[in-house]
């Protein structure tokens, strides 16, 4: 987990921006106890980042606990495995969205 500077440098923009971007779901971000954000590093990787907002409009929520218990909870419909794993492991995020969809309703 990294904080929202780290982030901001990490995604090339400020940390305004990343505010901006957690508000609007734009990226996963749970509350710090301390203060501020702490945001998933693996987020920024291509093959989940173009799909959070999508995501988080299927699941209805920009709640950042939400989206990371979709993404890091096994799957019966993905052979157990993670949403975030089978990104990583090459499955369309096509099919995640639709499993998104399916497990809000």
């Amino acid at each position: 987990m990294i904080n929202t500077d780290e982030a901001a440098k990490l995604a090339g923009t400020s940390r305004v921006t990343i505010n901006a971007w957690i508000k609007a779901g734009r990226c996963i971000a749970v509350s710090n106890l301390r203060r501020g954000f702490k945001l998933p590093r693996w987020q920024f990787e291509p093959s989940v980042w173009p799909l959070l907002q999508p995501l988080a409009k299927s699941i209805g929520s920009s709640d950042g606990w939400q989206l990371l218990a979709f993404l890091e909870a096994p799957s019966m419909a993905l052979d157990g495995q993670t949403p975030r794993a089978a990104l990583e492991q090459g499955v369309s995020g096509e099919r995640i969205l639709a499993l998104a969809t399916a497990e809000a309703h």
